[in-house]
């Protein structure tokens, strides 16, 4: 029993698995890739469908890209078979506008109107009545001088406050005294101004009734006729405007019929308290109106005149006018219309089947360049996830009346992939997409070459994101002038008219601005399918994250030590044209897990040192522990796993020779020493950024060490620790080839050499030193 055994830290032993043991892994291992392959299958065919259910289907598409002004390049066109035209938008719009002008507006009879008025009258007649008796009761007391007449005086003033009825003074004052002389001289109601009134204005109401009083002022009516119904009745009879009278009209009549009778005074009276009875009886009904408008739009016919079987449409050379290509549209609709369920299904399935092979090519790029995305279910997914809802939007807004297929927004799908994956991805799903979108607009090819330049540059403009202004404003803006320029330039060789060259530009442009929704879309995306981006990179790289400042107070030495690899893989990498930012962040959080035991780690340590105190299996363990640790603080931290995996690498499994070699030295331990207990559990680094930050930490620790530093010392070193990896075997698992390794040697000398030049000692040629000697003492004898 070893010393790890006996304090009860020794690893477990893994047992040997019998052959039937092997068996069964490997059965769960065909399992497992058969569930992925059927996963990956059920992926793309639900991909398929999407894009299957997008497809049009019920219209034959026209199969030659044709535009008003230019000439026709295909061969003479003849009417395969008679059919009727339509009438153009405009035409229809003509028409319906015509209709609402010469539709009549319809009323509708209000029956017991003249019951309506008499009410208001009695009414009229109850409120006016205690201002009549407070008046003549005030009157009287005056007259006999009586104390009371001030409250008398008072009470009329309030009965007259209170009254509703608005009269003007002169009107009140006639109304009182007519009342006051009846009542004081025993006159009989008979005599009263407001009784002969009321009598008048009962037979002039029933005159207007007859004739009618409509509710609208006349100087709103359009037309010189109206419609009147009768709902009781069921009728409905057509009446000039002139024969009818509104409310001012009405008030006129009454006034003119009034003073034949009274005289000026009492004219205006009548007057008054007609205006306030009056209620018209013919009633504009909208409602009615609007159904009759309708009715008769509902009953405009979409066709006019006809084309008949052999007759040309258009020679070839011929210029396309407006009038032809609504010719060309009114044939390409009777196809559909005439066409039988065969011809609707093969013309179908052969737009399915080349899109299909589209969709396989992308697919085989995938599988065969890469091969990771289509191994991991989750970026499977998430691919096709997102080509299908750019599909989903291009199908539900392409049939939009008023808007054409630029203003589909493309470019959003390439943009995210390139971000999450590469560019190619991007450049070969923005090709996909174009000529799916191309398809469903109907083959326009001028379309299909403006949203694979317009994409591809939108791509390549985000390859290398470094902020968010980058994204907002330069990416939307080379799509669109890259819009601009494709659209501009067809435009220019067919002679297009400004008016269409704008709207396409319009189009593009409210296209080019979906890109800024793009941003929110990938940080829902890194949330939902555990993704980083370089978003999410840039934000990590911040020294001011809470965990990189515990690093920097808690353990100062290690936070040094962690930029000086962070500028050493990042240059590495962009030698080799790996992930420079990755390598970075990585970098960065890859020895976190010191946080715990700082004192133990010797960039940390001042004058003292922690391992003298124990045995070097102890201090092995402490050493390995900061890799456990430093996962645990991430995952606590909610770090990426794209991240984390610089932390489980970067020592990979080689062995901390020192404390090995250490215990190897003491005779006590020299039998009970495992090569094991002092070997990183690993895992190797499997990608080039993380074999480079492997690299980069030893080299560091190494260089920092070194005494008196030289350049060809610095050599010599980044060489051997190099090659010493290589022979050990910890990137043999990553894909970095010999090639790679002399570049990242390369940038490791030049930076190094950057950091120690105050003490290096350049190496020199001697054939150059000697011609400049030469030339010195040449120089001494003139």
């Amino acid at each position: 029993m070893n010393f790890l055994s006996k304090i009860g830290l020794a690893p477990k032993k893994k047992e040997s698995i019998p052959m039937v043991g092997d068996k069964k892994k490997k059965e769960e291992q065909k399992r497992t890739i058969k569930n992925s392959l059927i996963i990956r299958s059920s992926i793309f065919i639900g991909f398929l469908i999407v894009i299957f259910l997008s497809l049009p289907f019920g219209n034959l598409q026209r199969t030659t890209n044709y535009e008003v002004l230019q000439p026709w390049r295909d061969n003479d066109l003849v009417a395969p078979f008679t059919f009727s035209l339509n009438k153009t938008l405009e035409e229809i719009q003509d028409e319906e506008y015509e209709i609402r002008a010469n539709t009549l507006p319809i009323y509708v009879i209000r029956r017991g109107a003249n019951i309506t008025i008499n009410n208001r009258i009695d009414t009229v007649a109850l409120r006016i009545q205690p201002v009549l008796d407070a008046y003549t009761e005030w009157q009287d007391s005056k007259e006999l001088s009586d104390a009371a007449s001030f409250n008398d005086s008072l009470r009329f003033a309030t009965e007259l406050s209170r009254t509703s009825v608005q009269l003007s003074d002169d009107s009140w004052q006639v109304l009182l005294d007519s009342y006051y002389d009846v009542y004081s001289n025993d006159l009989g109601d008979n005599r009263l101004v407001f009784n002969a009134l009321r009598q008048r204005l009962n037979i002039i109401i029933n005159n207007l009734l007859n004739d009618g009083i409509i509710n609208l002022n006349k100087s709103k009516l359009s037309s010189s006729e109206i419609t009147v119904r009768d709902l009781r009745e069921s009728t409905e009879r057509t009446l000039n405007v002139d024969n009818v009278r509104d409310r001012n009209e009405a008030i006129e009549f009454a006034q003119f019929r009034l003073s034949r009778f009274f005289n000026e005074s009492n004219t205006q009276l009548g007057v008054e308290l007609f205006s306030t009875v009056i209620a018209p009886n013919y009633i504009f009904s909208e409602a009615n109106t609007e159904a009759k408008i309708q009715e008769a739009i509902t009953n405009i016919s979409k066709k006019k005149g006809a084309i008949t079987q052999g007759q040309v449409i258009i020679r070839r050379g011929d210029i396309v006018t407006e009038e032809t290509i609504n010719i060309l549209n009114s044939l390409a609709e009777a196809r559909s219309l005439n066409a039988t369920d065969l011809e609707r299904w093969l013309r179908y399935v052969g737009i399915a089947l080349a899109v299909t092979m589209i969709c396989v090519m992308f697919y085989l790029y995938l599988f065969l360049y890469r091969r990771p995305i289509v191994e991991d279910n989750s970026k499977f997914l998430l691919v096709f996830l997102l080509l299908s809802l750019v599909i989903i939007v291009m199908s539900s807004i392409i049939d939009v009346q008023g808007i054409n297929e630029y203003i589909m927004p493309l470019a959003i799908a390439p943009i995210i992939l390139t971000i999450i994956f590469d560019s190619r991805v991007g450049i070969v799903s923005a090709t996909t997409l174009s000529i799916i979108a191309a398809v469903i607009a109907g083959n326009n090819f001028e379309f299909t070459v403006a949203a694979i330049a317009a994409c591809s540059l939108g791509v390549f403009s985000v390859r290398d994101i470094k902020n968010r202004s980058q994204f907002f404003f330069t990416t939307p803006g080379i799509v669109f002038i890259t819009y601009v320029i494709v659209i501009g330039g067809f435009s220019l060789s067919r002679y297009s008219s400004i008016d269409e060259f704008g709207f396409n530009i319009m189009m593009a442009g409210i296209s080019s601005l979906f890109i800024l929704f793009t941003y929110p879309f990938i940080l829902l995306i890194e949330k939902t399918f555990r993704v980083t981006t370089d978003f999410t990179l840039l934000e990590l790289s911040d020294t001011n994250r809470p965990v990189l400042k515990d690093l920097m107070m808690k353990a100062p030495g290690t936070f040094h030590h962690s930029l000086q690899v962070a500028n050493l893989a990042e240059a590495a990498a962009a030698a080799i044209n790996a992930n420079s930012l990755l390598c970075r962040v990585g970098s960065l959080y890859h020895d976190i897990g010191k946080m715990d035991k700082p004192e133990y780690f010797v960039e940390n340590q001042g004058d003292t040192n922690e391992h003298e105190k124990i045995k070097p299996q102890i201090s092995a363990l402490v050493i390995k522990a900061h890799v456990t640790e430093g996962i645990k603080i991430a995952e606590e931290n909610n770090i990426p796993d794209q991240i984390i995996d610089f932390i489980r690498t970067h020592h990979g499994t080689s062995v901390i020779r020192y404390f090995y070699e250490k215990a190897k030295d003491d005779p006590e331990l020299k039998s009970e020493i495992m090569k094991e207990d002092f070997r990183y559990e690993g895992p190797l680094p499997s990608t080039k950024e993380t074999g480079i930050v492997l690299i980069a930490d030893t080299i560091e620790a190494a260089s920092r060490a070194m005494k008196d530093p030289t350049y060809n010392k610095l050599k010599n070193l980044i060489g051997k620790l190099v090659d010493d990896k290589v022979s050990e075997g910890q990137l043999s698992h990553c894909p970095l080839t010999f090639r790679d390794l002399q570049l990242i040697k390369q940038a490791f000398l030049t930076i190094l050499a950057g950091v120690y030049h105050s003490r290096i000692e350049y190496p020199e040629d001697e054939t150059a030193k000697l011609a400049e000697n030469a030339t010195q003492q040449e120089a001494q004898k003139k």
